[in-house]
């Protein structure tokens, strides 16, 4: 899947050369007769925007949030999606954008605390689970159901969440990602340097430029292979899937059987948006 930064540019690449991974137009699914859908994954500051034809994630777009309304109206004016869904971590929608696609689209759904998954969601406050820590879940789910999942997004924080083999969101704990942890041991020290994660990573750091990469690298994935093996220890047959921006660093240092799926997010609001609107 190729993943491209928009700079408001209205011709769109079609194809990504390097893996070959073509963006279909809507007459292309026509022909194939096959549902076109609009996935937003709106962070804090920037916003993926994902193509699936069917169950496949084809495409991705990062635009700045206040890019993100010009960009999706550029990009319906072009072609026709059957349905989209809209997910944000702050749980605030923008009305205008919804307003525009509602105009093209003739489904859309608003990730929310009420919206419908195919997972049973056993958390004491679902309004305060967050919309990708669902969608990581049912990611997995729709991937390897009937197994227990210990699904791992390991972004800006680290989430572990757990799946019953009865596909149950059981809950699961929240860390400091491998950034956060290199920030605050500069920003709370006095006179700890700010690290690079990329780097030389010793088992035990030489300097402490090494030191401090291989507290932060090294202690992930500890605390990564602790939680598998209390998880796998109540539940046999555990299956883990790892994704987010530091999925693949961190599944070169554990000595597990994992899956590594960095689509995980978008492949479980595609499940979703699909539960919701039965594509």
């Amino acid at each position: 899947m190729c993943v491209k930064k928009w700079r408001d540019n209205k011709k769109q690449q079609k194809i990504d050369k390097k893996e070959n991974k073509i963006v279909y137009s809507s007459a292309v699914c026509a022909y194939l007769r096959t549902e076109m859908r609009l996935i937003i994954d709106q962070g804090n500051t920037a916003t993926k925007l994902y193509t699936a034809i069917g169950n496949d994630i084809t495409d991705c777009v990062v635009t700045e949030n206040d890019e993100m309304l010009e960009y999706v109206r550029s990009r319906i004016a072009n072609d026709s999606f059957d349905a989209a869904i809209y997910s944000s971590v702050r749980r605030e929608y923008d009305k205008r954008l919804i307003n525009v696609m509602s105009r093209k689209i003739p489904h859309i759904v608003c990730m929310g605390p009420t919206t419908h998954t195919p997972i049973e969601i056993a958390y004491r406050t679902p309004e305060t689970l967050g919309c990708d820590r669902i969608a990581a879940a049912v990611g997995a789910w729709t991937q390897q159901p009937g197994h227990p999942l210990l699904v791992v997004d390991a972004g800006t924080a680290i989430t572990y969440d757990l799946v019953s083999a009865h596909g149950k969101f059981m809950g699961g704990n929240i860390a400091a990602g491998i950034e956060m942890r290199l920030r605050a041991l500069h920003e709370h020290t006095g006179r700890l340097p700010l690290v690079k994660s990329d780097g030389e990573l010793p088992l035990l750091g030489y300097d402490t430029q090494t030191a401090i990469r291989a507290g932060a690298l090294q202690g992930a994935a500890y605390e990564l292979e602790g939680y598998i093996a209390a998880c796998e220890a109540e539940n046999p047959g555990l299956l883990v899937f790892l994704t987010g921006g530091d999925a693949e660093r961190l599944a070169t240092i554990i000595k597990r059987a994992i899956f590594v799926d960095r689509n995980l997010v978008p492949k479980g609001l595609n499940r979703i948006l699909e539960y919701n609107v039965k594509l």
